[in-house]
């Protein structure tokens, strides 16, 4: 991961959070340009990412911070984390280990709005029970 540029006061003083405190986020494969998933992040998960270069999120159903593959393993090293020109929106070119999706796809964008209807576009390459010890 590359230094952030700027002291993290700054870098938080530039995003603007919804009133619930958080802002959107995508990952996006740093060498392939694949989206892999979009999530949301707070003060503290944006601060823990800059710190320890590995993709930190906020789960609002768990109501906390959410460390990607803290149970399945599927993390994402941080390469760079941009911001965009209104400041309420983060991509986060990242370095995925195995699958982004909870559902064992590669990218949580598998399916499609067609003429015929929603398409899976992208067949699982994991068992979620593999990911998450179900069985």
């Amino acid at each position: 991961m590359r230094p952030v540029a700027e002291p993290l006061d700054s870098v938080l003083a530039a995003l603007a959070f919804s009133a619930e405190g958080l802002v959107p986020a995508i990952a996006q494969q740093h060498d392939t340009g694949a989206v892999l998933m979009m999530a949301w992040m707070n003060r503290e998960a944006v601060a823990e990412t800059l710190a320890t270069g590995r993709a930190c999120y906020f789960s609002r159903s768990r109501g906390r911070l959410w460390r990607k593959g803290e149970t399945s393993g599927q993390v994402q090293r941080l390469v760079e984390l941009r911001v965009d020109c209104d400041g309420d929106t983060l991509l986060l070119l990242v370095d995925q280990t195995g699958v982004a999706c909870h559902t064992g796809r590669l990218s949580c964008f598998y399916r499609a709005a067609r003429p015929e209807g929603l398409v899976e576009i992208a067949e699982p390459v994991v068992s979620p029970d593999a990911l998450y010890g179900g069985g």
